[in-house]
């Protein structure tokens, strides 16, 4: 009793798959995908297996078709199960079962589907797929566009609770924490998708430090400066983004700038004082660093 999209973004090959439902915890039930694969939404009377077999087959070589027809042939209560697959090669294909309860249907378009039952209107994926076709962003964003759309358009006729998204890697590595690129659950909420939307732009944030992190390891400091600001910028909330910040400029030189951050951090929380004593302890910050940065939050009665 969901609606869903699973699509393969043509530009990066990234695959994903993004829910809500008025359901607990639909995280573990509809979004599967595996770097390399594809994605599998399985939902309707859900049917767990539709989503590991799914992959598996798709691992075996055979088309999102193939693998969709496999699935509904051994299950014999396919007619209430609702599934949709995309392959490496962005094929896509649907199923609605005929016992699946109305308003439910699915649509098919390039490199995605977007599938829904129990809708207060059968006008929900139609409204779905016109808003991931025409959101110009990446595939998290287009796919968040997806399901606000649906909700727009009347949504789950008993209303809302949970949400999830997943998106993996265009290829693997072998290493799935590398490949599970954005994983993001709302569990029970009252607004789910309001959730959502607001993880998915932290998330968004805490990536964007992160190449700061690779970009200072490389000894380009100015460069992670600049997407720790970027990062800022996307979620000016988190007060952790504040703090990591500041260090960095105060260790790169500006120490007026850095301190101004780690000021702002300090006022939410004092222990980020103790925290800069802590990654001093271990070198993570230059002890003269943090020594000048303390200096600063707490200034003798001469200097001041």
């Amino acid at each position: 009793m969901t609606y869903s999209i699973v699509a393969r973004d043509k530009k990066t090959g990234e695959f994903g798959v993004a829910v809500q439902s008025h359901y607990f915890q639909v995280s573990p039930a509809v979004p599967w995908a595996l770097a390399g694969v594809g994605a599998v939404a399985t939902q309707s009377h859900v049917n767990l297996s539709y989503g590991p077999l799914g992959l598996e087959l798709l691992q075996a070589g055979y088309s999102a078709e193939q693998a969709l027809k496999a699935l509904t042939a051994g299950d014999p209560r396919a007619e209430v199960r609702q599934c949709a697959i995309v392959d490496a090669a962005g094929n896509v294909a649907a199923h609605t079962g005929r016992k699946c309860i109305p308003a439910a249907g699915h649509i098919v378009g390039d490199g995605f589907s977007c599938q829904a039952n129990l809708m207060e209107k059968a006008t929900v994926w139609g409204a779905m797929a016109e808003a991931f076709t025409s959101t110009d962003a990446p595939l998290a964003e287009r796919m968040m566009a997806a399901l606000e759309a649906a909700e727009a358009e009347g949504g789950d006729i008993r209303g809302k609770q949970s949400a999830a998204m997943l998106v993996v890697a265009a290829a693997g590595t072998g290493r799935s924490w590398d490949d599970r690129i954005i994983d993001l659950r709302v569990e029970d909420a009252a607004e789910p998708l309001l959730e959502l939307r607001r993880l998915l732009r932290i998330k968004r944030a805490y990536m964007m430090a992160g190449v700061a992190d690779d970009l200072e390891e490389k000894g380009d400091v100015d460069g992670a400066i600049a997407k720790l600001q970027e990062a800022l910028a996307i979620a000016p909330e988190m007060v952790e983004l504040r703090f990591m910040a500041g260090v960095t400029m105060a260790s790169a030189g500006d120490l007026d700038g850095g301190c101004a951050l780690v000021a702002e951090a300090v006022r939410k929380n004092a222990r980020w004082v103790e925290m800069l004593h802590r990654l001093a302890t271990v070198d993570l910050v230059r002890p003269e660093v943090a020594s000048a940065i303390e200096a600063r939050l707490n200034p003798s009665p001469a200097s001041k």
